[in-house]
């Protein structure tokens, strides 16, 4: 309840207001934390999904022989291949972006696996044990190489659907894919919960020592398994010696040795909404007022985009936390449940479009 849809007025808006309205998942009940977002959050980062899940995976070479891994999850019960048939849409889960791929994270992606979605999370170079075979990292919103593995996907999967979900930071990468992208992303949607609209302020502002801390020494600790091979492009005691996400950001991205630049000028490459008005896939952004992690709304929620761009929805709740959303019973959040009804609901509508206009489905 009191949850607020803010968009431009459309024939899709009506429609999704609608589907959520008639699907109840909104109407999660309540939880003894509701007013707590920072043990939300400690709790989102530290419990794991219920049953573990189990993953194969698949590493990607990419144009300069970098790897990217791609996780598939096909269940906790040990099945082969992923979940639903040949034709059943892909779901692309992208991590924040340091890499942790968390317990709601996997919770989203069993979720999705039991309505017939193929799940498979997205790890960037060096991250979550992809082996790093070049010195070099991505950027916070260079969208190279998840363009490279849409394209794969696509390949891969000709007939079905592809969707994205970002968390956290890791919706910076989602929002600069979108907008670089245009209509040719190849997705049918996308959402992002929780996402940080504005990374260069979020960056400088900082954030809560429960949040950055671990997010901090979890990143420092994959890092230092490449220290050889990064040291001849960064300083690697600068590097691990970072006391914030901003000083290792620059560390790695500004201060390097061969192509030094300015926190100016790399943020103008990297500033996830610098492109958005190009965006043409509609994408729900799922925000709570409370977000501990993203800041005050009034200040890092780009209201006028909502307002003016058909294609970007903000579903906006008192009470949340970061990626929280929680409820009692199976799922333990609402917010994953609301955005596979999107899904739905936008399958849906592009169904009734096409029947409408009597245009051909895409082949």
């Amino acid at each position: 309840g009191r949850c607020r849809l803010l968009c431009k007025p459309s024939a899709l808006a009506q429609h999704l207001v609608r589907s959520l309205g008639r699907s109840g998942v909104l109407w999660g009940g309540c939880w003894p934390w509701s007013c707590w977002p920072q043990l939300q959050l400690l709790q989102q980062l530290l419990q794991p999904p219920d049953p573990e899940p189990v993953v194969a995976r698949e590493l990607l070479q990419l144009p300069d022989a970098g790897l990217v891994a791609l996780d598939w999850l096909v269940g906790p019960w040990g099945a082969a291949g992923g979940g639903g048939g040949i034709s059943s849409p892909v779901l692309l889960l992208i991590p924040n972006a340091a890499g942790k791929v968390t317990g709601g994270l996997l919770q989203l992606g069993l979720r999705a696996l039991e309505r017939g979605f193929i799940p498979v999370i997205f790890n960037r170079r060096g991250h979550n044990g992809c082996p790093l075979t070049t010195p070099r990292l991505q950027p916070f919103g260079d969208p190279g190489d998840l363009r490279e593995t849409v394209t794969y996907l696509r390949c891969r999967h000709p007939t079905a659907s592809l969707l994205a979900v970002s968390e956290g930071s890791g919706s910076g990468l989602l929002l600069a894919y979108l907008g670089e992208s245009g209509s040719s992303s190849r997705l049918a949607a996308a959402a992002c919960l929780s996402p940080i609209f504005r990374g260069r302020d979020w960056f400088e502002a900082g954030m809560p020592w429960l949040y950055e801390w671990p997010l901090l020494l979890h990143l420092k600790q994959g890092l230092s398994r490449y220290a050889g091979s990064l040291a001849e492009a960064v300083d690697m005691d600068g590097l691990l010696g970072s006391r914030s996400l901003r000083e290792l950001e620059e560390s790695l991205f500004c201060r390097t040795r061969s192509r030094p630049t300015s926190w100016e000028v790399y943020w103008e490459r990297n500033e996830p909404l610098r492109d958005a008005d190009e965006a043409a896939v509609p994408v729900l952004c799922l925000c709570s007022a409370d977000d501990p992690v993203r800041g005050p709304p009034a200040r890092t929620l780009p209201m006028e985009l909502f307002r003016s761009s058909p294609y970007f929805f903000l579903l906006l709740t008192p009470r949340g936390g970061h990626c929280g959303f929680p409820r009692r019973g199976p799922g333990r959040c609402w917010g994953h449940e609301a955005v596979l009804e999107y899904f739905r609901a936008m399958a849906e509508f592009l169904r009734t479009e096409e029947r409408r206009k009597g245009l051909p489905r895409p082949r």
